[in-house]
């Protein structure tokens, strides 16, 4: 089971397992955040330990979303084994990825 908060404003937190039954909350959730076209909105990935072809999908839905309105979309704190399911899908050549918190406030604010 998945929990997912909004610590801060903009700032998406996910921890455990993104798979078919949670992605429909992390989607509503983050359609949520961006249908008010904020400029960037972060995704707190360090608490994930899982995540499934239907979480890559909700997270590259919400980056077109984003880029529709010239928004940006980051991910941080990207544990290992969920860095390699990203990587074997050549999706850390799409996304924004930074180590933590601090770097992406850094890069994109």
């Amino acid at each position: 089971m998945a929990v997912i908060t909004n610590p801060e404003p903009n700032i998406l937190a996910l921890q455990g397992e993104i798979d078919l039954h949670e992605s429909p909350l992390v989607k509503d959730r983050l359609l949520g955040m961006l249908a008010e076209k904020p400029p960037c909105v972060f995704v707190d990935l360090s608490g994930v330990t899982y995540i499934d072809s239907s979480g890559l999908a909700t997270l590259i839905e919400a980056l077109q979303r984003a880029q529709t309105y010239s928004g940006k979309l980051a991910l941080y704190g990207i544990r290992d084994n969920v860095r390699n399911i990203f990587h074997i899908a050549r999706l850390d050549q799409v996304f924004r990825i930074f180590p933590d918190k601090v770097s992406a406030l850094a890069a994109l604010n």
